[in-house]
């Protein structure tokens, strides 16, 4: 029976700090834009000596929001060169000197006087941003257990909207959204950092790292006992060794690879386009511009009503977290892009007759509403873990990074393109994000598969079951299987296909009685091996429906 431990819960929560500071960081800017305007304004005149213009103030500021995704694209770019170096939770602890730097840059960019210093800043706490959205969902998922690892893997999704909520109520006047204060607002994100650096160091680095990448079964093993609060562990020991044995014989993952090999390339398109239909929702669209869609439909506290929304956000992403173990990923992304048509939709007609109709500028709050509680049922928390689950341990660091760089680069153009969008088409804007809606949800519909209880391998493999020549199943394999009491080793070039005949490269089957290395096996021709195989064992045309064994497994065990 399953348990969830106070370790497995603290390491994932302790991650899932990183996505706090990814919403924070995200929601922050929104709220002091007219204070920050004017100390830019006033710097920037007392520095010149002359009036500043409007369009270098509208510059800058517009710099300083998209600076942010900029350092994002570029840290979620980076994922892979930490994580294979310096393991899960290292990274997560070595990148937290980017948010003390990007921190403390914009707490006292007033104090110094200097614009710059808050741009940089941004850009900087960006790139913190961009590797915990890499770090964080990869962690979880490998230290969780398969049968809870979406609801695990939702929490970094609560985590970005905590955040953004808590960015929107620091950010009010009466707590920190003054012009005394907005330093300490931007500068707050130090303090998270030091909670998780405190906080990481209590935690245990992923198992599947120690084992699969670093070879150190010993404590991989001690891991997974006070993770799983059980002693027997040998099914997980068992899947990731399968797991390290495929990894080691196959080429090393870059971001080149993942397009190239068929094994991959499927995956990689659908963690793309999952990453897209997050971003090309509209649901930045909504956060970044919330307090103006709310002021034209006629609402007199705008920003309270934004508030609201992230008040939703977040209690959706509750409800999330208990559904998708129930109803599945795939599922749950399909009513989420569906919904979100739909209220897409009602808002560009209550959008578009609100000077008409006085009372349907509250439709169009229902309508905002709604669009933000289906996207936290599934396009929010979704793309960012079932990306750690469509592939292994081998390809998981360079999926990431694209991954992650595609959700960023996806919300800068949002970020930057929506208010021009907004000028040309007025009220009928969110038209735009309902045709990309329905083009996500055809796509999920046809090519996303279920992960919901399946390991890591199970879901790779029917990745590579799809390739053009199949070209996992010609990838040289060490295989072990007892068949009518012999233990025959099979080596290299097998070609194992389900419910089909056993070919092969190179095989040799040891006399009855005897057992030999691998460094013993005697070359045959194929028409001999086959031969031997099949005097041998009586069965000369084997077939065989499991077709993978690891060196080490007891003859005849199947996985």
């Amino acid at each position: 029976m399953l348990k969830i431990t106070a370790p497995l819960v603290y390491a994932v929560c302790i991650a899932a700090i990183g996505s706090l500071q990814f919403g924070y960081n995200t929601g922050v800017i929104n709220a002091p834009e007219k204070i920050i305007r004017k100390f830019f304004n006033k710097t920037l005149s007392e520095r010149s000596g002359r009036a500043v213009s409007q369009e270098l103030l509208t510059s800058l500021w517009s710099l300083s929001v998209a600076i942010f995704s900029v350092g994002g694209m570029i840290g979620s770019f980076s994922v892979s060169l930490f994580v294979n170096r310096f393991g899960r939770r290292n990274s997560m602890l070595l990148v937290n000197v980017l948010a003390f730097t990007g921190g403390l840059l914009m707490a006292f960019s007033k104090a110094a006087k200097a614009v710059e210093m808050l741009i940089i800043g941004r850009f900087v706490i960006g790139a913190f941003c961009g590797l915990c959205t890499g770090f964080v969902p990869m962690y979880i998922s490998e230290v969780s257990p398969t049968s809870v690892r979406g609801a695990f893997g939702t929490l970094n999704q609560l985590g970005i909207v905590v955040g953004i909520l808590v960015a929107q109520i620091f950010g009010l006047e009466a707590i920190m959204g003054t012009e005394g204060l907005w330093p300490m607002l931007l500068g707050f994100t130090v303090l998270p950092a030091i909670v998780q650096c405190i906080g990481l160091l209590f935690c245990p680095e992923s198992p599947r790292f120690l084992l699969i990448n670093k070879m150190e079964e010993e404590k991989a093993q001690a891991v997974l006992q006070k993770l799983r609060g059980d002693r027997d562990v040998s099914q997980d020991i068992q899947e990731m060794k399968e797991e390290s044995a495929k990894m080691s014989q196959e080429k090393k993952a870059t971001v080149p690879e993942l397009f190239r090999s068929p094994n991959y390339r499927q995956a990689i398109i659908i963690a793309i386009m999952l990453q897209l239909s997050q971003q090309l929702s509209g649901i930045n669209a909504v956060f970044y511009y919330s307090t103006g869609i709310f002021e034209r439909a006629g609402i007199t506290q705008p920003v309270y009503a934004t508030i609201g929304a992230g008040v939703v956000n977040t209690v959706f992403t509750v409800v999330s977290l208990f559904l998708v173990e129930r109803a599945g990923r795939r599922t749950l992304h399909l009513i989420g892009l569906a919904g979100m048509a739909v209220c897409a939709a009602i808002m560009t007609v209550a959008l578009a007759l609100k000077d008409i109709v006085d009372w349907i500028r509250y439709i169009s709050i229902v309508a905002t509403f709604g669009f933000v509680a289906l996207f936290e049922i599934g396009p929010g928390p979704i793309p960012w873990f079932i990306v750690a689950e469509l592939f292994s341990q081998g390809p998981r660091p360079a999926a990431m990074a694209v991954a992650g760089c595609s959700n960023w680069t996806s919300n800068f153009l949002v970020g930057m393109l929506f208010p021009y969008a907004e000028k040309l088409c007025g009220s009928y804007v969110f038209l735009i994000f309902l045709v990309f809606l329905v083009i996500f949800f055809v796509f999920t519909f046809f090519k996303v598969p279920e992960t919901k209880g399946r390991t890591f391998e199970d879901i790779s493999r029917g990745f590579e079951g799809r390739g053009a020549n199949n070209t996992a199943s010609k990838t040289p394999m060490l295989l072990c299987y007892s068949l009518a009491g012999f233990e025959q080793e099979l080596l290299a070039g097998l070609c194992l296909r389900k419910k089909r005949q056993l070919q092969a490269a190179k095989l040799a089957v040891p006399p009855p009685g005897q057992s030999r290395g691998l460094d013993q096996l005697a070359p045959h021709s194929p028409a001999d091996r086959l031969g031997d195989l099949g005097q041998n064992t009586a069965c000369p045309s084997l077939h065989l429906d499991i077709f993978i064994f690891s060196k080490g497994m007891a003859p005849g065990k199947s996985i």
